[in-house]
């Protein structure tokens, strides 16, 4: 069975794509446990290849009972793209420059928000303390289950 990749794309790869990639996984679990054919990753445009996750973005998953640790931040290559079946941006700005970088993916990449239907940008937490990394976390969460939802159903629609 071939695996349909979602590939989660931010700037360093350490804070929002890793932390949709693991919020990803459990909602997987949780909403299609059935589901053995997706499988996701993250990567960032300006990532330092190994990084660990932040540890505010590990502590604000762990809360939730999601597992961070152990993630390393990896860069996002044409060839990423090329192999994932969807491409989930945290902002506007990722998505130009993955459209820029890749221009024949455009089918295929979109920001979060936008493809789950609702909200905006996701603000990098960095540096703004352990409240705006619970808050990304929430957001995330949300719109990591939407997009799934919309992922899932789609492709029902393909095969049907």
């Amino acid at each position: 069975m071939e695996k349909k990749r979602i590939l989660f794309v931010c700037t360093g790869n350490t804070c929002r794509s890793a932390m949709a990639e693991a919020l990803a996984r459990r909602a997987l679990e949780e909403l299609f446990p059935e589901r053995r054919d997706i499988e996701f990753a993250s990567g960032g445009l300006a990532a330092l290849p190994g990084a660990e996750a932040t540890p505010e973005s590990v502590a604000a998953l762990r809360e939730k009972g999601v597992v961070l640790e152990g993630h390393r931040a990896s860069l996002v290559t044409p060839g990423d793209i090329e192999q994932a079946a969807l491409v989930l941006t945290m902002t506007s700005a990722h998505r130009e420059a993955l459209l820029r970088e890749v221009p024949e993916a455009a089918g295929k990449i979109f920001t979060l928000a936008e493809y789950a239907g609702s909200g905006s940008d996701i603000a990098d937490p960095l540096g703004r303390g352990m409240e705006a990394y619970r808050t990304v976390a929430e957001e995330l969460q949300s719109l990591v289950c939407e997009a799934l939802r919309r992922f899932v159903a789609e492709g029902e629609q393909d095969a049907g």
